[in-house]
Parts: structure tokens; C-alpha cells; sequence
């Protein structure tokens, strides 16, 4: 839950290269268990248990780009983004995951240098976080806006770090969040990447020609709902955590296509309270580890 909060408060900070850049994505989750952990105690929520698949979409598109005497950016740019996650829940006697999630968001983002060192990344945007697909059904509850402004490190050439702060109403009320970025990555037949942006991703690889390339991965991401349950506003979270094998195939000179093969450690699936205090609780609600597999179309305009 806690590092979910922190991921919205990032929206809206996606890195840009100043490329126009759209993606798509299906993940599948196998079966597994539905557990319920207190301290570092766990045990099954009788016989539930599920599997899921998450559907995401999203393009980045720079609307002006202006470099400076560092040869660093400035950019405008929009994100269009989203997700809908159908999970096949089974043997549950209790309220406690949804069958849907349909998250859907823009944002409008901002970069610029402020000396040879220094940048600033900012953004504005909005989006509705519902349990379900029916936008007929969409209420002000289900809306999440956000504003952001990050102040980033050029350590190296190939390594920045930023810290900033975040606004977002994901409690009901305006509140302010910390807000993280990292981007570091290595270049050559080996490489590695590492970035927490949306969220937080590590890959290290090898490039076998410029139209294949073979990753171990590990990521950490997740999608949310904002619902009314026995009068009271909830939050239900879905976040995991995978690792993988991750082939990549260009595809002419824009298309890559990314398989990931691998399994996630944990999926946590649960309803809190949209209230402040349920960061600091210890009880959690999750799926137990399960095989994980991934598609998707990566195209840069």
C-alpha cells in the first residue's frame, strides 16, 4: 500500500525523451492462493484464492522540445494512459477484493533545466480509479488529480536522482506526498537500467544484435479503486511484484516487442479504509506467489 501511494503521486512525471512513444501491454497472473499476513505471520483466507490479467495502455506525446548550450531539453509534453485488470477471484465468503479495476489518466508534463546540473520535472493530471468498466457508473469518488514537481541530480552522464513533493487526493482531501526519481542505465552489449518513474523497474541484459536483446527483470506495479463499501469510502489496491526473463525483438526501425517469462513474488489485493492511518497498519491482504507471463508492443514515433 504504502509504495502504491507513492507511485500516484508520481503520475504524471513519466520521462520523456522528447519522442513520441505509445505502448500496450497484457500481463497474466496464474492461480494462487489468498492469505492474509499480520507482522510476519500469514495464513489462508480459507479456500480463496485467484488469478488476473492487466491490460495497459498509454502514449507520450511531446508537444514542443528546445535544447539549451548543456544539450539538455526542455519539453512539453501529454500522457494518455490506462488500465483495466480482471481478476477471477474464487471460493471468496467475504467483501474483501473486487472482480475489476479500470484506471484512466492524462497528465500534462513539464521539463526543464535549470543549470548544467540541475532539472526540473513537473506535471499536472487526472484520472478516474474505478472498480469496474462501466463509465456510466463513474462518480466523483472514483477521480484522483495530482500535481507534482521533482528537482533531479545529473550525477553522471548516466545517472540522475530527484526528490520532490507531490499533491493528490487519494484520501479524499489534499495532501502533500514525497515524490522519487531515478534513472540510471549502463550502455554496451551488456547493460543495465534501473528507474522509478510510474514505478520502479530494474533490468540488466544482453544485447545479442541491435534486433534482440535478453533482460532479467524485476518489476513493482500496481493499479487502484476508489469505492463506497458499508457507507465508507475504500481504497482497494492491486500491486505486485515480478521477476523475470524478458526477450526483446525490434521490429523495423520504430517496434519492439518485450515477452516476459518469470513469476510474481507477491500480489497484494485488498480494501482499506481511504483514510491516512492505513500506511502505518501491519495486516495486509494478498495473493500468494504465482507464474507470470507478459506481452507487449512498444512503438517510438
Amino acid at each position: 500500500m504504502r509504495s502504491l501511494l507513492i507511485g500516484v503521486c508520481i503520475i504524471g512525471i513519466a520521462a520523456s525523451k522528447g519522442n513520441a512513444q505509445a505502448f500496450f501491454k497484457t500481463e497474466y497472473f496464474g492461480t494462487s492462493g489468498y492469505q492474509m499476513t499480520e507482522g510476519d505471520s500469514s495464513h489462508r483466507i480459507g479456500n480463496s484464492k485467484g488469478s488476473a490479467v492487466v491490460y495497459q495502455a498509454g502514449v507520450n506525446i511531446p508537444l514542443s522540445r528546445k535544447m539549451n548550450e548543456w544539450n539538455r531539453p526542455t519539453i512539453w509534453s501529454v500522457s494518455i494512459g490506462g488500465a483495466y485488470v480482471d481478476l477471477n477471484n474464487k471460493n471468496f465468503t467475504q467483501p474483501l477484493v473486487v472482480d475489476k479495476v479500470l484506471n484512466a489518466g492524462v497528465s500534462l508534463n513539464y521539463l526543464r533545466p535549470l543549470n548544467e546540473r540541475w532539472s526540473l520535472r513537473a506535471g499536472v493530471g487526472g484520472g478516474i480509479f474505478m472498480p469496474g468498466a462501466n463509465l456510466s457508473q463513474v462518480q466523483f469518488r472514483h477521480v484522483l488529480g495530482s500535481v507534482s514537481a521533482v528537482f533531479i541530480r545529473h550525477l553522471k552522464p548516466n545517472l540522475d536522482l530527484g526528490a520532490g513533493l507531490a499533491l493528490n487526493n487519494s484520501f479524499g482531501f489534499p495532501m502533500l506526498f514525497p515524490a522519487f526519481y531515478l534513472n540510471w542505465r549502463t550502455a554496451g552489449r551488456y547493460s543495465v537500467q534501473a528507474s522509478l518513474r510510474d514505478g520502479l523497474e530494474v533490468a540488466a541484459g544482453y544485447h545479442f544484435n541491435s534486433n534482440f536483446r535478453l533482460n532479467l527483470v524485476m518489476e513493482v506495479n500496481g493499479q487502484m479503486a476508489l469505492l463506497e463499501q458499508e457507507g465508507k469510502n475504500k481504497i482497494f489496491t492491486h500491486q505486485y511484484v515480478i521477476f523475470g526473463l524478458r526477450p526483446e525483438i525490434k521490429v523495423g526501425k520504430h517496434a519492439t516487442i518485450p515477452l516476459t517469462f518469470g513469476f510474481n513474488a507477491t500480489r497484494t489485493a485488498q480494501i482499506t479504509d481511504r483514510s491516512l492511518k492505513t500506511i502505518f497498519q501491519d495486516k495486509g491482504y494478498s495473493f500468494r506467489g504465482s507464474v507470470y507471463t507478459a506481452v507487449g508492443l512498444q512503438w517510438r514515433f
